[in-house]
């Protein structure tokens, strides 16, 4: 079927998505054909989350955030980087697109209040969206009553709400906004507006996020305005008994009698009469930022010209491939200038892009000259680098750390390395360079910059390659940076040194213990080549994650999440002997089987046990090691900025194991030998680490990766079912969910890998939080028949097979609770 001018193949036309009113997907696609001149104002530009009924609404729906492989290669799309993943987003900016979702039965569509770029940047909210959500026991009549006092409020504010009714229970009210406040801005601006009103208002408004307190109240749900939340788009279907709509509604008739959320033929019908009562709000919202195409091809063309003469701006080739409204990078418009104290500086960027490589910056004329160094600075004399000249960069990147969209030029994560200043011994243009660099990071060194094709070449195409080598004659490292035998030194005498020789200086700890947090390992994609020369590996081991905090000799345990573990177990204490100085310690507290190899499920045993009379009992049957492998702070010492080669090395020095306290060494070989040595010793995989990696604290890294033998999956319980046979009357299997947003996605049920102790001790842990309602948004009627469900409190981990293609865990096994964890840290793995 040729819809707009492309064909579309329409399937399955007959097919009932909504039962209690026959409505067939052929109906549903007619709706969107026919709103979408009124709709697509209101969505394009924006990425659109979409929710599928293939079955129709009586069946599981789908959550789709990433354009699917079989999507149609005109339909439009933009990168979104999120912590742990990219998604890929569709945008609606046409019919067929609109069309094209209908056919996949999408029938609702969900955005933020963000539009992209023309590029995929993300341009600041240019509207306001309040979220009138009615509890139990309210209902349409009293999100009215609120909407109007919010009316008053943002009028005084100098905006102009208009409501739209959800299609659901309640009401939405927007404001087009200019697209000069930041989403963090505006989310603050809302959630202050929705405090004023539970002010105003305290016996109907609620503007906690607390879902027990919201029965006979309306929740103004001002959290629709972070920028990684989205809603319901303006004219969306919503996958309901009927096909109700997200409908543009008159303030007028919004206080008349007999209101109700209206169906796709009402919304049709009123459009041909009214047309598009939010226009106001799109038409604002498509002004913002959009320059004329000859403003913006006259600018575009201006920086492509300076570019063709970068002797007369140093700066121009870095400004052509730059575009300050689209990345955080400083992009200064003027020529640049010499520093009035003229001591030189250099600085060593860590760039996680397409291709992850370190930026080795020298000031020089008033700019950074620039290379880019893809296996990082030489440690041997004996072994060069490559250093690929790049554009001169502004001296104010010395200071720049951030992730730069990934869209634009050098899009990925910036995070300085080391800097500091340098000695000039030679510097020939085009040719060689010579530095001793005082790091405050890495201390001193001493290298060389060697053109590759000899004296005069320039730095274009083939004659930008460099290379980079360390001298064989060094300066002292000690002088301007930390190193482990100061570290060392320092354990054993006081901050002075030994002798009066003076420790490294090294930037002293900025962060509060209690606000420490890991480092995360990502997933292995596939089987990873990692080199034993840039990789180190490590044993997984198969345990619970602590921070150790040694002050004065006693010791402070904080799982990944910041619980408190000290009182669990007590033992550990035996590391405020063992480590020679105060600092912060990463590693696994772990139980070992009679085989000597960490059980998780046997670690169960100690897992949240705190009464002193129960923890003695517990450390008497099932004994703890903690067995560490990173070291964040030592004697007063930062240590989160050096590689993790050095980090490592420190460890060694200032902790003597012994006891329940152990620091296994990183394997041997090659990953795939230390793959296999783990499989032949029973563990749980292997964790690769950079060797020359910062701790990047309290987000997940692709520096370190993890690869494991078996697949596990955090899970959030949320249910349970009753057993049969010799299970009866107690749980036979439980429900298991992963947080998407606001969601509780469901991704199946385990009923195996419990022991007899696990199955008396769940109905303990779960009977306390029963509810009558599923916390799940999709669950099978099957696995809902005669099901319990429980409030979604509680993480546990299961090891599994494989994903099948809806989304669920095939053949699931239990491995236990995780106490450390909350529910807000699961995600799907």
């Amino acid at each position: 079927m040729l819809v707009g001018d492309r064909t579309l193949a329409l399937t399955n036309l007959d097919k009932v998505l909504y039962p209690e009113t026959g409505t067939t997907k052929g109906r549903v696609i007619e709706y969107y054909e026919r709103v979408a001149p009124w709709m697509i104002p209101h969505v394009k530009d924006r990425p659109v989350t979409r929710k599928r009924w293939a079955n129709g609404v009586d069946g599981k729906v789908f959550f789709e955030k990433n354009l699917p492989d079989s999507a149609p290669d005109w339909v439009q799309h933009h990168t979104i980087h999120h912590s742990e993943h990219d998604n890929e987003y569709p945008v609606v900016d046409d019919l067929p697109t609109l069309v094209w979702m209908a056919q996949q039965a999408a029938l609702e569509l969900h955005v933020p209040q963000w539009r992209f770029g023309p590029r995929g940047a993300q341009h600041d909210p240019d509207r306001l969206v309040l979220d009138l959500d009615p509890g139990e026991g309210v209902g349409l009549a009293e999100c009215v009553e609120v909407a109007v006092a919010a009316r008053q409020i943002l009028q005084g504010m100098g905006l102009d709400p208009y409501p739209v009714t959800s299609g659901s229970k309640g009401i939405h009210l927007y404001a087009a906004l200019d697209g000069r406040s930041t989403t963090d801005h505006v989310s603050a601006v809302a959630h202050e507006l929705a405090k004023a009103l539970e002010q105003d208002m305290p016996d109907l408004v609620l503007s906690s996020m607390s879902r027990a307190e919201r029965t006979g109240k309306v929740f103004v749900d001002w959290s629709q305005n972070n920028g990684n939340k989205t809603t319901i788009a303006p004219y969306s279907l919503r996958g309901r008994p009927t096909p109700t709509v997200a409908a543009p509604r008159s303030w007028q008739e919004l206080t008349e009698r007999g209101l109700a959320q209206l169906t796709l033929d009402e919304v049709l019908e009123r459009l041909q009469d009214h047309g598009d009562l939010l226009h106001p709000v799109a038409a604002g919202s498509l002004s913002v930022g959009r320059p004329d195409s000859g403003h913006w091809d006259s600018d575009r063309t201006q920086r492509a010209n300076a570019a063709e003469q970068p002797g007369r701006d140093r700066l121009a080739a870095y400004r052509a491939k730059r575009d300050a409204s689209k990345t955080p990078e400083p992009v200064p418009q003027d020529a640049p200038t010499m520093r009035a104290d003229g001591t030189p500086t250099f600085v060593i960027q860590e760039h996680h892009a397409t291709r992850d490589h370190y930026d080795f910056r020298l000031e020089h004329d008033g700019v950074l000259v620039s290379w880019a160094l893809p296996k990082g600075e030489p440690t041997d004399p004996g072994k060069n680098h490559l250093a690929v000249m790049t554009e001169d960069h502004p001296l104010e990147y010395g200071a720049f750390e951030g992730t730069i969209p990934h869209d634009e030029y050098g899009g990925g994560t910036v995070t300085l390395w080391d800097d500091g200043t340098y000695e000039l011994e030679k510097w020939r243009e085009g040719e060689e360079v010579i530095v001793t660099l005082h790091g405050r990071t890495n201390g001193n060194r001493r290298l060389a910059l060697l053109h590759t094709r000899g004296r005069g070449r320039g730095r274009d195409g083939d004659e930008k390659n460099w290379l980079i080598h360390r001298t064989k004659d060094q300066p002292d490292r000690s002088a301007g940076g930390t190193s482990a035998a100061a570290v060392g030194r320092a354990s054993r005498q006081p901050v002075g040194g030994v002798g009066g020789e003076p420790i490294a200086r090294t930037a002293a700890p900025a962060t509060d213990p209690v606000e420490r947090r890991t480092m995360q390992a990502s997933l292995a994609k596939g089987a990873p080549v990692l080199d034993a020369a840039d990789w180190a590996f490590e044993m997984k081991w198969d345990g619970v994650r602590a921070l150790a905090t040694v002050r004065d000799g006693e010791v402070t345990l904080r799982s990944r999440n910041g619980n408190d573990l000290t009182a669990q177990y007590p033992e550990l204490q035996e590391l405020g002997e063992r480590a020679g100085v105060d600092g912060v310690f990463d590693g696994e507290v772990v139980a070992l089987d009679d085989r000597g190899r960490p059980s998780f499920q046997l670690l169960q045993n100690r897992m949240g046990v705190t009464k002193p009379r129960e923890v003695e009992a517990a450390r008497k049957a099932t004994p703890v090691r903690f067995l560490l492998f990173d070291v964040l702070e030592a004697d007063g010492h930062e240590l989160t900025r050096l590689s993790y080669e050095r980090r490592r090395e420190a460890l060694a020095t200032v902790v003597e194991p012994g006891g329940v306290i152990d620091v296994p060494a990183a394997a041997s070989g090659t990953l795939e030998q230390a793959v296999e040595d783990s499989r032949r010793a029973g563990l749980e995989g292997v964790v690769a680490k950079k060797r020359s990696s910062r701790y990047a604290e309290g987000r997940r890294s692709e520096a370190w990766v993890k690869i494991k033998h078996h697949a596990t999956q955090e899970v959030v319980v949320a249910g349970w079912k009753p057993g049969s046979g010799r299970r009866e009357g107690g749980i036979g299997s439980l429900l298991l969910g992963i947080p998407d947003g606001d969601d509780l996605v469901y991704v199946g049920k385990v009923g195996t890998g419990f022991s007899d102790r696990d199955l008396d001790d769940l109905m303990r842990v779960l009977a306390p939080l029963e509810r009558t309602t599923s916390p799940f948004v999709d669950v099978p009627r099957a696995d809902a028949r005669d099901a319990h469900w429980v409030r979604p409190e509680r993480v546990g981990e299961v090891e599994f097979a494989e994903w099948t293609g809806d989304g669920r865990l095939r053949q699931p096994s239990w491995r236990g609770w995780r106490t450390d964890k909350a529910p807000e840290d699961v995600t799907r793995e």
